[in-house]
C-alpha cells in the first residue's frame, strides 16, 4: 500500500511551498508581456487541460484501484481546472470569472485540506497538487499578470459564480445519486479533515456551504472596488 497522506505534514508544507512558488514564478513571467507573458499564458493552460488526463495517467501508473470519484471528471475542482484554461485562452468574460471565484474560494481550500489519501512520492500525490495549483494560480494569474477585472456592478461576478456553482451542485447531486459518487463532496464529507466537518451533518452542511461561498466570492470582489468596469481583454 502507498503511504498515507497527513494533512499539515512535512510533505504537505512542501507541497505548497513548492506550488506558490511556481505560481509566483509565473506570474512575474506573464507580467513581463510579449513573448514571455505567451509561454507563461500557454503553460498556465497546458496544465489547467491537461490537469484530468494525466491525473489519470498517474493513478494508472500507480497500480491503485480507480473509483468512480476519481476516474469522471465531475468534482468541482475538474470542473474549474477545464473553465480556467479556456479563460486564460479565450479570455471569456464568464470563464475568467469562474475561474476567479472558484479557484480562491473553492480549490484554495482543496490545497489546505487535501482530499487525498496517498503520499509523496506517489504520482498521484504529485498530480493532484499539480491539478490544483494550476486553477489557483490561472486565478491569481488572471488579474495581477493579464489585468483581468470583474465587470460592474460589483454584485455581478460573485452572483454569476454563485449560480453556476449552484447548477454544478444540482448536476453533481443527479450523478452521486445515479453513480453512487461523492462529486461535489455532496453526498458526505471527504474523509481527510476540510472545513465541511464543522458545518454540521448532511444535509445541512451543504446549506451553510453555499452561504459560505457567497459570502466568500463577495469577499473577493473587494480587492477590485472602485474599479469595477469592463476590461477590453474579456469578450
Amino acid at each position: 500500500m502507498p503511504d498515507p497522506f497527513h494533512v499539515f505534514s512535512n510533505e504537505h508544507w512542501f507541497a505548497l511551498l513548492a506550488g506558490f512558488s511556481v505560481v509566483f514564478g509565473l506570474i512575474v513571467v506573464g507580467r513581463k508581456g510579449g513573448r514571455s507573458q505567451v509561454l507563461a499564458t500557454g503553460l498556465l493552460a497546458f496544465l489547467n487541460l491537461s490537469a484530468y488526463p494525466l491525473s489519470q495517467a498517474a493513478w494508472m501508473v500507480s497500480g491503485i484501484p480507480l473509483t468512480t470519484d476519481n476516474f469522471v471528471p465531475l468534482h468541482l475542482c475538474d470542473v474549474a481546472a477545464i473553465t480556467a484554461g479556456f479563460a486564460l485562452l479565450t479570455r471569456h468574460r464568464v470563464l475568467c470569472g469562474l475561474t476567479y471565484f472558484w479557484g480562491l474560494a473553492a480549490t484554495f481550500q482543496a490545497l489546505v485540506t487535501p482530499a487525498i489519501q496517498v503520499g509523496f512520492p506517489h504520482l498521484p500525490f504529485v498530480m493532484f497538487f499539480v491539478h490544483h495549483f494550476a486553477v489557483v494560480g490561472a486565478a491569481l494569474y488572471l488579474p495581477l499578470s493579464l489585468g483581468w477585472r470583474p465587470p460592474g456592478p460589483w454584485w455581478r461576478g460573485p452572483v454569476e459564480a454563485y449560480g453556476w456553482g449552484v447548477v454544478y451542485l444540482a448536476v453533481a447531486m443527479t450523478a452521486n445519486r445515479v453513480l453512487g459518487s461523492n462529486f461535489g463532496f455532496a453526498s458526505r464529507p471527504p474523509d481527510n479533515p476540510s472545513l465541511l466537518d464543522h458545518l454540521g451533518a448532511w444535509p445541512w452542511y451543504l446549506v451553510w456551504m453555499n452561504v459560505l461561498g457567497l459570502l466568500l466570492f463577495c469577499g473577493l470582489a473587494l480587492p477590485f472596488a472602485g474599479h469595477f468596469r469592463k476590461n477590453p481583454l474579456v469578450k
